[in-house]
């Protein structure tokens, strides 16, 4: 491309930049909101509800399908019928559905809704079958304007107009022996039509004449609330289910938590990100100012791309957004290590920046293949929170290659065409070739110190392993199952009183304070308790301590077959994870050593970030796994990046300089090794420092897979490899040596087990 173009083409990159960011602070009048405002987000920041649903049914293959369609179906019309806007129903797996409840202030009360899953009978007062909720086909409140509130209307289908005409004209024959008690434990009339949902009694109307049409009212004297008719309409409404489902994994979030989780969040991103925009412009001067340039230009299209596609944005996806941008960082150091590599070979700036690109090229896309592969194989074996992060990953991997690769080489280019700033100098080199600034010439002996290397390995994985086997892992409720509440007490409170206050429910818990105030609790225990019993709880701490309902800021349960599932998927997402890299690495390297000693790398540091959980006792959670499945593309990341130079530089090396070859490879690479990591580093510890929880389950294994990955890459990989092509290194001759040399010791050994030894 011709300067003049280039030049274009820059200042209109500059432009949407600048334009870009304005509109993402501002927007435009009523036409385009702020990205606040466009952005959808997830119940972890917005509030709401949702609840995981298991279908008990023996039914397989393609009749558990068609089982799980309808059941979905039901659910959405009544989660619709709710009122509840954005409401999503989903399938989960084969036998689960996950509805999710965005905005929902009674949580409680809309699960309990939900989780009335069984089919809706009609009964007449001696427990006989009149009808099923297949023969309802809408049912609606409206104004009662004879006994005042409202009152509901039930319509009918053919069949159960027919069924509904004849069960009133036995029940108002009054020939009825009543048999069945109402919601209140009272006997019914025997004129009554009972509505029953889970062998429970909703409503028992009584009935005053035969009803021989598609329609009916059920009023009541003074008539019902609002409230009340809509909730018992709802439940009508929503029909008959074709299995009964089970609770088995549910989450309350206020949006209270959620914002302010947002707000230190995007306050932590900012400071992490201006750290790093210093940090790449004292590292790299003017290609450092570029590299900011890309990255603001980067963070704006990925946030943009999320809003346009109406991807829903959670906490744990902004942690996927963090990362993402060391991963963009990164390919920049590499593009510019390259560039100052070249200058140091005597070439001039223009023709170091093309050989740089064309060098740097197969590295990036290499090595960000592989953090995509880890990130697609996290979406589809993670839960709807890791999905959220895998996402983010996976759209902010995309654009960083096309941000360094097209962006950054646009603005390089132009500097290395001027005469003002396209100097050695401008490029952190002196004129005579030599790096400006320090840290880029390291002489670590690598393969020689191998085995103390494995060595510290092998110390921490089995003292890991040992204590796990012995102490056992601290698994967090969602392996174990179990019962999370926080809540806002409304005074300091004692965690002993509070233990003897719900004492009578015998729930062993684990109570923290989550304030400094100490009038904010958070309440653990193992019992997966169901929506009821959650409210027995919350109501007894209420007539104690007289906070509203709105102060239960969070809950979250989980059924002992979820953490089974959770850890089945992790082992299944690793495995699928490595094999796929091993066949990647084996595709674009020719060799299958390459493939095995960074696969081994990503079990080492699986093992290691396993062992230092159980010796610190950091609890294992959900956010575990999507941090190890990141481990494993940070790592393999890392690893592919110094393994391209080696293959690039083993043309310069004849095979018996193995040890050489891999010693100067993995200098080359160190100084791009370390800045990766340390602008990784920056970025994630504001957004530990100052965020939430939930948060700082995810970045707690990202930061010590940071560390573990750059170890492994180092100096665990790359000795691998030699020990693995080890013998293709020597020469016939050392080969043939080093064979009698064995050949000696073992007759030494011989005569001295013979006693002969002269």
């Amino acid at each position: 491309m011709k300067t003049g173009r280039k030049k274009v083409l820059a200042v209109l990159v500059i432009i949407v930049l600048i334009a870009g960011w304005f509109i993402s602070f501002f927007g435009i009048g009523d036409k385009v909101g702020n990205l606040g405002e466009e952005l959808k987000y997830g119940l972890d920041i917005n509030g709401g509800v949702y609840v995981l649903l298991e279908a008990q049914t023996e039914e397989t293959g393609t009749a558990l399908t068609e089982i799980m369609n309808q059941t979905k179906s039901v659910l959405e019309n009544r989660v619709n019928a709710m009122g509840i806007s954005e409401a999503q129903v989903s399938i989960e797996g084969t036998n689960r559905l996950r509805v999710e409840m965005p905005g929902v202030e009674n949580a409680e009360e809309a699960i309990e809704q939900i989780g009335r899953t069984a089919q809706l009978q009609f009964f007449l007062a001696d427990g006989s079958l009149a009808l099923t909720g297949d023969g309802i086909s809408d049912s609606q409140i409206a104004t009662d304007t004879e006994n005042g509130g409202y009152k509901i209307t039930i319509d009918f289908t053919s069949e159960g107009s027919n069924l509904f005409a004849a069960a009133t004209e036995k029940a108002y024959s009054g020939q009825v022996t009543p048999t069945m008690t109402d919601e209140e434990g009272n006997l019914v009339s025997n004129t009554a039509i009972v509505i029953a949902l889970d062998d429970e009694v909703i409503s028992a109307p009584s009935v005053h004449e035969k009803i021989n049409s598609r329609s009916c009212e059920i009023t009541r004297q003074g008539g019902f609330s609002e409230t009340e008719a809509s909730g018992l309409s709802a439940l009508i409404r929503g029909g008959a289910l074709p299995a009964n489902l089970e609770e088995i994994n549910s989450s309350v979030q206020t949006a209270t938590i959620g914002a302010n989780a947002l707000r230190l969040s995007v306050k932590a991103g900012a400071i992490g990100l201006g750290l790093v925009l210093i940090i790449m412009a004292l590292a790299y001067g003017i290609l450092g100012v570029v590299a900011d340039v890309a990255l603001l230009l980067y963070i704006m299209l990925v946030l943009w791309i999320m809003a346009g596609m109406g991807s829903v944005l959670t906490l744990p996806g902004i942690a996927g957004i963090i990362l993402s941008v060391g991963m963009a960082v990164d390919s920049n150091v590499i593009i510019f290590t390259r560039i100052r590599e070249e200058i140091s070979k005597g070439k001039s700036v223009r023709v170091a920046v093309d050989m740089g690109y064309k060098a740097a090229l197969s590295t990036v896309v290499d090595s960000q293949t592989t953090t995509l592969v880890a990130a697609f194989v996290l979406y589809l074996f993670g839960t709807t929170s890791v999905k959220g992060f895998a996402l983010t990953l996976m759209i902010g991997t995309v654009m960083s290659v096309i941000t360094a690769v097209f962006i950054t080489q646009l603005f390089v280019g132009l500097i290395a065409e001027s005469k003002t700033f396209g100097t050695k100098r401008m490029f952190g080199m002196n004129e005579d070739g030599t790096f400006r600034t320090l840290g880029h010439k390291f002489n670590i002996k690598l393969i020689e110190n191998r085995k103390k290397f494995f060595a510290l390995s092998a110390c921490v994985i089995i003292i890991g392993l040992c204590v796990g086997l012995f102490k056992g892992f601290n698994y967090g409720i969602d392996f174990t199952g179990g019962t999370m509440m926080q809540i806002e007490m409304g005074q300091e409170v004692d965690i002993d009183e509070v233990k003897s206050t719900i004492a009578e429910y015998e729930l062993n818990p684990t109570i923290v304070y989550a304030s400094d105030n100490h009038s904010q609790i958070i309440i653990r225990t193992i019992k997966d308790l169901q929506s009821a019993e959650r409210t027995q709880v919350v109501d007894t701490l209420q007539a104690k301590y007289g906070f509203e309902d709105s102060d239960v800021l969070a809950s979250e349960v989980f059924g002992p077959t979820v953490g089974k599932d959770l850890r089945q998927n992790a082992i299944k997402s690793i495995l699928i994870a490595a094999l796929v890299m091993l066949i990647y690495i084996r595709f674009r390297f020719k060799n299958w050593q390459y493939g095995l000693a960074a696969v081994a790398g990503l079990a080492h540091d699986v093992l290691i970030t396993l062992s230092i959980y159980a010796i610190f006792r950091i609890t294992i959670n959900n956010p575990f796994i999507a941090g190890i499945l990141t481990v494993v593309g940070y790592s393999i990341n890392d690893t592919i990046v110094v393994f391209d130079r080696i293959r690039e530089n083993s043309k310069f090396y004849k095979r018996k300089q193995n040890v050489e070859l891999i010693n100067d490879s993995v200098n080359q690479t160190l100084t791009r090794t370390i800045m990766t990591s340390v602008t990784t580093f920056v970025v994630m510890v504001p957004l530990f420092i100052m965020a939430s929880s939930e948060l700082r389950g995810f970045l707690i294994p990202l930061m010590i897979g940071v560390f573990v990955g750059t170890y492994s890459s180092i100096f665990l990989c790359s000795p691998l490899y030699y020990e693995l092509t080890k013998k293709e290194s020597i020469s016939k001759y050392e080969e043939n040596r080093q064979k009698a040399d064995k050949a000696r010791n073992r007759n030494s050994k011989k005569r001295e087990n013979d006693g002969i030894v002269k």
